[in-house]
């Protein structure tokens, strides 16, 4: 019983740090040097996908990386900061600024003068850190040394207790008793993560412990979903329908009958037949994957992370997709040396059992190049900015499962390719339609590269001009008003292609209102940010009603509403992205302004606290120097949550009304979100 007793208690505890994420560990060591030199180093292990942010990255931007003393004495700093290591530059477009950060590893080191004597030497490294969905709140690792060194000719000898080398978060400390005097009102004297054995409040108004840990009520609601899962699944099925859309070029429909045929022809038994086109379906799998795994393995996905937002690789790739726009119109074909096609099929002819089959496959990649080329392309550069090893190979398979499937559908079921449709001026126009798509996608790239370099020839209204123009074309194409040089003289308009030019057309026309500011949801993650739009008339914005916990809770008790907790944080990227689609809502903003009280908490807000307040968490102390610090505590302590964005819904003593929220811009699931939570405040009433 005792043991079933420990086993619930750990997973108790296990679910409870669920959401707590510690994706960076620092260690830090004081070094002495020649001439009574000395360096405090401080090196961090970082996982994948996340990336710590250097230092000096000026105003306006993510938490740069700052060494901060609060107690010195026998030495002094020397210099600034100075990180070491491989640092990967680039430009943020939220921001509109160049970053520096680094990726699993970094180190940061502080020199210092040792002027004789004892000295001591207490304070912190902070530091910022993010993924691709969420960014950690400036982060402390605090640090003290102390120790005795003899001035002699002008050199340090060192004690041996001058050199510590311990992980930042268990460093050998000096640890003053906590004071049991009354504080500032801001401020408490001690707190206990989880409510173990101690209290947790701080401020807090009546006799209500609005600091009260709530993890457990929270878990009850469910967790949420995986966004890793959800946008590797995404990266398959942009993958998949990639390969749809090469299926129906004029490189690859009229191979179908053909293969189809070969493979049931060639062998007088119908079983054998069907094996072989499986094992070509197979083949062009295994092809396209392996060209997936390879391009990630020979850049690496941070490197192809890091040119994905490279303002000249942008612009190079912004060049290529006009050339490959060039040739689907028909101003020229892009075709790979005929001697290498050419050479694998004569192979093939050659060769017989698995390895020809394998080989006719691999010719079907080559010959289809000009059509598969440019979106292969780009699919790899969209899915490289995942960071993820295996985003290409994923995005790969998707695409090449839809190249493969109807080899083998029409191979088990030849009667198909009666009715299949006909090779013909049909197949031109998905190519000029592809055409007028990838000229639309180069002035997303472009974009980047304009932002970069401040040229500010593509502000938000440009881009949408020569989106609505581009689009409007394409309409008019399609309902035959605009030939080029491949497309036949009949000028029929068959159903499919009037329903594909009305949808050009209304998506053209959506566009417009976004040249007076209209957010346009549909397009918020290619036009460039709203910051650059220069004549804006919307109004329809989501303001936070407070951006202090206690007086919010304290205002929300008095009216009878629901709280909405946003913990937010200047740096955090996902936060504007969620407030740029989600908030814009108007049926979100109407329920967060008319139905909430809406606190934001700025976790990274650097005002000072009246006094620096000591608290215990999972058994180490930690100081809270700033309101950011205070309000990183809370979404710790009460949520057991530390990345941002984080929302959640509570009524007026602090209980959760719903499970969290964090980065997912499904516009239908935060409403849903939000009425959850109206629903069940008006339940407990």
């Amino acid at each position: 019983m005792k043991k079933i007793l420990s086993i619930c208690l750990l997973l108790i505890a296990v679910v409870a740090q669920a959401q707590i994420q510690e994706p960076v560990k620092f260690k830090s060591e004081l070094k002495t040097l020649a001439a009574g030199e000395a360096e405090i180093v401080f090196t961090a292990t970082i996982d994948k996908g996340w990336h710590v942010y250097s230092t000096d990255l000026g105003d306006g931007g993510p938490i740069s990386a700052t060494f901060n003393v609060e107690k010195i004495s026998g030495a002094t700093v020397v210099g600034k900061l100075q990180p070491k290591g491989k640092e990967i530059a680039s430009y943020d477009k939220l921001f509109e600024m160049n970053v520096r950060y680094f990726e699993s590893t970094a180190q940061f080191v502080q020199k210092l003068k040792l002027t004789g004597g004892d000295y001591k030497i207490e304070g912190f490294l902070e530091y910022g850190a993010c993924n691709d969905e969420n960014c950690l709140p400036p982060t402390q690792v605090e640090f003290n040394f102390s120790g005795k060194v003899e001035a002699a000719k002008g050199t340090a000898a060192a004690t041996p207790a001058e050199k510590v080398t311990a992980p930042a978060e268990e460093a050998k400390t000096e640890t003053q008793p906590v004071s049991q005097t009354e504080t500032p009102a801001d401020t408490a004297s001690t707190g206990i993560i989880g409510g173990a054995d101690g209290p947790t409040d701080i401020n807090v108004a009546g006799n209500i412990d609005l600091w009260k840990p709530v993890i457990n009520d929270l878990q009850s609601y469910g967790e949420t979903t995986s966004q890793e899962d959800m946008s590797w699944f995404y990266i398959f099925i942009t993958g998949f329908l990639g390969g749809l859309l090469a299926l129906f070029t004029p490189c690859v429909w009229p191979i179908i009958p053909m293969t189809v045929s070969f493979f049931l022809k060639r062998s007088k038994d119908k079983k054998k037949g069907i094996r072989d086109a499986w094992t070509y379906g197979a083949s062009i799998v295994v092809i396209y994957v392996t060209l997936g795994l390879a391009i990630t393995l020979i850049f690496g996905a941070s490197a192809l992370n890091a040119l994905s937002t490279n303002a000249v690789f942008n612009i190079l790739f912004c060049l290529m997709l006009v050339v490959f726009a060039a040739s689907f119109f028909g101003a020229f074909e892009l075709t790979l040396p005929s001697k290498w096609s050419n050479a694998v099929d004569s192979k093939a002819e050659a060769t017989s059992g698995l390895l020809s089959i394998f080989l006719m496959a691999f010719t079907l990649s080559l010959v289809s190049f000009s059509c598969t080329g440019p979106i292969i392309g780009f699919l790899l550069v969209q899915v490289s900015t995942t960071g993820s090893v295996v985003a290409p190979a994923i995005g790969m398979l998707g695409f090449a499962i839809a190249l493969a499937l109807p080899f083998t559908l029409f191979a088990l079921f030849p009667s198909w390719l009666k009715s299949m449709p006909k090779s013909g001026g049909w197949m031109n126009v998905i190519k000029v339609t592809l055409g007028f798509l990838e000229l639309a996608f180069a002035l997303k790239f472009l974009s980047v590269a304009d932002l970069a370099y401040g040229w500010r020839i593509l502000d938000r209204e440009t881009f949408l001009a020569l989106w609505i123009v581009l689009f409007a074309l394409l309409g008019f194409y399609l309902l035959g008003k605009i030939k080029f040089p491949h497309d036949d003289d009949d000028t029929k308009v068959g159903v499919g292609r009037f329903f594909m030019a009305l949808f050009s057309l209304a998506f053209a026309v959506y566009m417009v209102p976004g040249l007076w500011g209209a957010p346009l949801k549909a397009v918020s993650a290619f036009a460039p940010p709203m910051q650059t739009q220069d004549f804006n008339l919307y109004n329809n914005e989501v303001h936070a009603k407070f951006d202090d916990y206690d007086l919010g809770m304290e205002y929300a008790r008095q009216h009878g509403k629901p709280v909405m907790l946003d913990f937010t944080g200047y740096g955090c990227v996902n936060c504007r992205k969620m407030e740029l689609a989600v908030w814009t809502d108007s049926k979100v903003s109407d329920i967060i302004n008319n139905d909430y009280v809406l606190i934001t908490l700025y976790v990274d807000n650097k005002t000072p606290l009246t006094s620096p307040v000591k608290v215990t968490e999972n058994g180490r102390e930690r100081t809270l120097r700033t309101v950011g610090d205070k309000w990183s505590y809370l979404q710790r302590v009460k949520f057991g949550a530390n990345a941002q964005p984080f929302y959640v819904l509570i009524d007026n003593e602090g209980r959760p009304l719903n499970k969290s929220y964090s980065y997912d811009e499904d516009i239908p699931k935060y409403i849903e979100f939000l009425q959850t939570g109206l629903e069940n405040y008006k339940k407990g009433k």
